[in-house]
């Protein structure tokens, strides 16, 4: 990892040149300061991927360089690292304590300020793709919700099915990467749906041939708007087949037929939790996959289920 940007803040000329020769020799661009308030001037003009400040100079120390950095959101996420003389247990604690991520003790070695600077870099960038893609899903929440709206009997449909799905896959012993495509999956499960006329969403009693062939089609619908998109290509297979029964035939899944027992229909009453639980394992092996019925019974008598449930009325 190189090429990022470390703002180095120190008073003494000799060892800020030091310091800047140990990062530039590992290609990191660095950016030199006196003290805080020369190092708030030029943070202005070009933020630092991570920040090595002395806490004893004049003009603005760095405890109070510090307090400037953080007291700015689009800083508050820069990695910041204690550089300092004093070897008091009280000054180490005190930079905890105002929440910076590293503390290290002049002199420092080549290959302490290195391990310091790659293992903060490298944190940094993990939490920065983690929030990334918290954001990236619920944007995509949004975005399905907004679809979900045209049809009045499936508010919350999305999270709780969403839930249902990973729960189970977590029980089957799905790994990370299945359960980020499952995740996926689940949230653009009915995407597809944007293609199906309001009338028919909203029809108040139950569909006609055509009505029922035009409903069935969102899987394809929903397949074919993100088979395109690389990072949400490999969630095709959920959406496409989320209606696909164990023998074949067609239609349902575990979680969506059960989100769907649970929902008030203008054509049928919405279905007691249990109802809806016996509906499901009397299926397996026909309608529904036996190990995914399996660890559907364990994940309601574990009542997770039912906790998903009541967290998305």
């Amino acid at each position: 990892m190189a090429g990022e940007t470390i703002l180095v803040v120190e008073d003494n000329h000799a060892l800020r040149e030091g310091l800047k020769d140990i990062l530039e020799q590992e290609n990191y661009q660095v950016i030199e300061a006196a003290q805080g308030a020369d190092a708030l001037a030029r943070m202005s003009s070009n933020a630092p991927d991570l920040i090595l400040s002395d806490i004893g100079m004049p003009i603005m120390d760095g405890y109070a360089f510090f307090d400037s950095v953080r007291a700015k959101p689009e800083w508050i996420s820069i990695p910041f690292i204690f550089l300092t003389a004093r070897r008091e247990h009280e000054e180490v604690l005190a930079g905890k304590q105002l929440g910076a991520e590293d503390y290290l003790v002049k002199p420092v070695t080549p290959d302490e300020l290195l391990t310091a600077v790659r293992s903060r870099l490298s944190r940094s960038q993990q939490l920065l793709i983690a929030q990334l893609q918290q954001s990236y899903e619920a944007s995509l929440i949004m975005l399905a919700n907004a679809i979900e709206v045209r049809d009045p009997y499936t508010r919350g449909h999305v999270e709780r099915v969403m839930s249902y799905a990973l729960a189970l896959a977590r029980i089957l012993g799905w790994e990370s990467v299945a359960l980020g495509q499952l995740r996926f999956g689940s949230i653009l499960h009915d995407i597809g749906k944007i293609h199906v006329r309001e009338s028919t969403l909203r029809k108040p009693g139950l569909l006609n041939a055509e009505e029922w062939e035009e409903i069935k089609q969102h899987p394809i619908f929903g397949a074919e708007m993100i088979r395109g998109v690389d990072y949400l290509s490999p969630a095709v297979p959920v959406i496409l087949n989320h209606h696909e029964r164990w023998n074949g035939s067609g239609y349902p899944s575990v979680a969506d037929s059960f989100d769907a027992m649970r929902t008030t229909r203008p054509y049928r009453p919405v279905m007691a939790p249990d109802e809806a639980r016996l509906e499901i394992t009397s299926e397996s092996g026909s309608q529904y996959d036996p190990r995914v019925v399996k660890a559907f019974q364990q994940a309601w008598d574990s009542r997770e289920i039912i906790a998903i449930f009541e967290a998305f009325p």
